[in-house]
């Protein structure tokens, strides 16, 4: 991995910072693994994480999906319920999914919960928290909006959350889309990002913005440096 890495690195300026257009292409040009990589966009955040003010954590709706469909799991009952399966939810169920969940089913991408049932699917905390399943509203997967959130998950919204380096890691979309396609996927992930800025956080906020491929090297971005007063 570290000869391979350091090939696909030559020729190219790593201390330039390319336009976002010049960015996908290099990313692309350089992307050279056997299957249909994920264009991955991963910023340095001047926040100070911890500060419980100073937490970030979204949700956005990438314009053309992330090229990969998400399975979806609803913890709900009566009406709810049959709203999820109309939206086209791959599994559904009330206290009997949550037992079965407990018990070790985990074949679902994202898990969606009404607040009602909470309570009850607290107990899969210990289960699904360390995999970062855990429903919560911040990530917009605990509501009694479940057809609408149900649909957005299934055409492309991805959840960020800076970690404890206060660096975020998101998708956006396939190498295998057309430049135009991931340009506006990434643009849009940096404008969210950009949107969610703690207000008590002091600096520079979006200290820098990579791009890569799941295998490829990093590509410097230069986006519009935003101080924070």
């Amino acid at each position: 991995m570290g000869k391979r890495i350091e090939n696909l690195k030559k020729g190219l300026d790593l201390e330039k910072k390319y336009s976002l257009k010049d960015a996908v292409a290099l990313v692309k040009k350089t992307a050279n693994a056997k299957f249909d990589e994920t264009l991955e966009v991963h910023f340095k955040l001047g926040i100070d994480v911890k500060q419980s003010d100073q937490q970030v954590r979204s949700t956005v709706s990438l314009p053309h999906g992330t090229g990969k469909t998400k399975k979806v799991a609803v913890i709900a009952k009566g009406e709810k319920e049959k709203e999820a399966q109309t939206a086209g939810a791959d599994i559904c169920g009330g206290a009997e999914l949550i037992e079965k969940i407990f018990g070790g089913f985990m074949d679902f991408d994202v898990l969606v919960v009404t607040p009602d049932m909470m309570k009850d699917a607290a107990k899969l905390g210990k289960t699904l928290g360390p995999k970062g399943l855990m429903p919560n509203p911040k990530s917009g997967t605990v509501t009694f909006d479940v057809a609408k959130t149900v649909k957005e998950l299934k055409a492309g919204r991805i959840e960020f959350k800076a970690d404890p380096q206060g660096i975020v890691h998101a998708m956006a979309g396939k190498i295998s889309f057309p430049d135009e396609k991931l340009i506006e996927n990434v643009q849009t992930v940096i404008d969210a990002v950009m949107k969610v800025k703690p207000s008590s956080s002091k600096g520079v906020y979006m200290q820098s913005v990579f791009l890569s491929s799941t295998m490829g090297a990093g590509i410097a971005v230069a986006v519009e440096q935003k101080t924070i007063n």
